[in-house]
């Protein structure tokens, strides 16, 4: 009965023009940018960035991260080895900008300063871009035979191919955005994540085959790995739902009848996976400087910091809880929110429209993020504790698997409202994909 459900949703998505040219057109935007993910920017050996980043052990620290995000590109230097982070990280500090610049929070508040933010973005994108090609093309340049002719000529077209590579990838996920399906920068991660699981699944029967893995040790972790997402699953569609009342007024009399009950969504986890891309982008800041620096008295002290290590989980789960706090006051405005809700004549019982409503509000996301944190925090560091109590040669990136969940909720949720508004069942009869909450960022996580 589920599988004839399934199979009747999936034939309803070809059966409306619209949202069929719309998944069209978004596959073949991914599979043009999956396919730049393998052409190789000139002069560059990838296999001196491969075993670089293995010798950086779990994780391979901030360029491993980076790795992460773009599907492996930068470990193979492909003209797309910038991937979509610059546009990301553009966004991001645009976003930042917004809650602490005046000036550009009202200009969010229109369509034209929306346009202009935009186009800031972009700018910011281009230049960012530039910044980290030419970094890349240095960092590159200092790897034993990491470059063929190395010298100003080879930073110059690398940093060339790199910056275009990224424009255009930038490019591609706002297409995706305005004509097709779900989120371009959101989905391109997405499935440079899920590229990578197959040759885990390889790798990992190599490990049974050779011993490395016993079956007992396997069961468990596929468990534990079913476990975690289940309840990431759950956790990133769980909300706090706060009562509302909006009086109405009858056609008839043109009196006030009862008020109509409806309800504010509060996220548990509002703020996704960033607090965790920030907490490793600063934890990782010592081993990058003791790296640069050759110091070997700063290596011993880099080594502190690496995963696994006590200091590690001490300082990630406090970096984890203080940027879930930090970059939910960000993103989410209860003022605001009490403004809009005041301006419709609505109301929370048993509170004052206006500063006592946003009161209320902040205080209730506050009480609601603790858990949300803590949630996080288990996620980011479960899998390296796993890998280390277990004596397992791999790990299950808790963040990636973040941005998995998140974005292909995003996207199903999108899908079933084009389904639900040209009165098809959706993906599920009984219990509809209810993932309310705040809107994507411009980042999409």
């Amino acid at each position: 009965m589920a599988q004839s459900n399934a199979a009747a949703a999936v034939q309803n998505l070809f059966r409306t023009p619209e949202l069929k040219d719309k998944i069209l057109f978004t596959l073949l935007c991914l599979l043009i940018y999956r396919i730049g993910a393998h052409v190789t920017a000139p002069g560059i050996n990838p296999a001196a960035i491969a075993d670089f980043l293995k010798g950086q052990g779990n994780g391979g620290g901030l360029l491993g991260l980076y790795n992460l995000f773009t599907g492996g590109q930068l470990a193979r230097a492909t003209v797309f080895a910038l991937g979509i982070m610059p546009y990301i990280s553009s966004s991001i500090f645009l976003q930042i900008g917004q809650a602490v610049i005046p000036q550009v929070e009202k200009m969010s508040k229109d369509e034209e300063g929306r346009k202009k933010i935009n186009q800031w973005t972009r700018y910011a994108t281009v230049a960012l871009a530039a910044v980290q090609a030419w970094g890349f093309a240095k960092f590159v340049e200092s790897l034993p035979q990491g470059v063929a002719n190395p010298g100003l000529a080879f930073e110059i077209q690398d940093t060339f191919f790199l910056t275009t590579g990224a424009i255009f990838v930038m490019w591609l996920g706002e297409q995706i955005t305005e004509r097709g399906i779900g989120n371009g920068a959101s989905l391109m991660i997405f499935f440079s994540i899920v590229e990578r699981i197959w040759p885990s699944i390889a790798s990992t029967f190599q490990f049974i085959s050779t011993g490395a893995i016993g079956a007992f040790s396997l069961l468990v972790l596929v468990v534990i790995m079913f476990g975690v997402v289940a309840a990431v699953v759950a956790v990133t569609m769980a909300a706090r739902r706060v009562l509302i009342q909006i009086p109405q007024r009858t056609m008839a009399r043109g009196r006030m009848r009862e008020a109509s009950r409806s309800f504010i969504p509060l996220r548990i986890n509002s703020s996704g996976v960033m607090p965790i891309v920030f907490a490793q982008s600063v934890i990782v800041l010592p081993g990058a400087f003791a790296q640069v620096s050759g110091n070997p008295r700063f290596r011993d002290f880099a080594e502190y910091f690496q995963p696994g290590a006590t200091l590690y989980f001490v300082l990630s789960a406090i970096l984890i809880l203080f940027f879930t706090y930090f970059y939910t006051s960000i993103i989410f405005n209860p003022i605001d929110l009490a403004e809009n809700l005041k301006k419709q004549g609505g109301f929370i019982p048993g509170v004052k429209p206006g500063a006592k409503t946003a009161e209320y509000i902040d205080d209730v996301v506050s009480k609601i993020t603790l858990p949300g944190a803590i949630f996080l925090t288990l996620v980011a560091l479960l899998p390296i504790w796993i890998t280390k109590a277990m004596n397992v040669p791999f790990a299950f990136g808790g963040t990636s698997l973040l941005i998995v969940v998140g974005v292909a909720l995003d996207t199903l949720q999108q899908m079933q409202q084009h389904l639900l508004l040209r009165k098809y069942d959706g993906f599920m009869k009984k219990g509809r994909i209810k993932f309310r909450g705040r809107q994507p960022t411009p980042g999409g996580f």
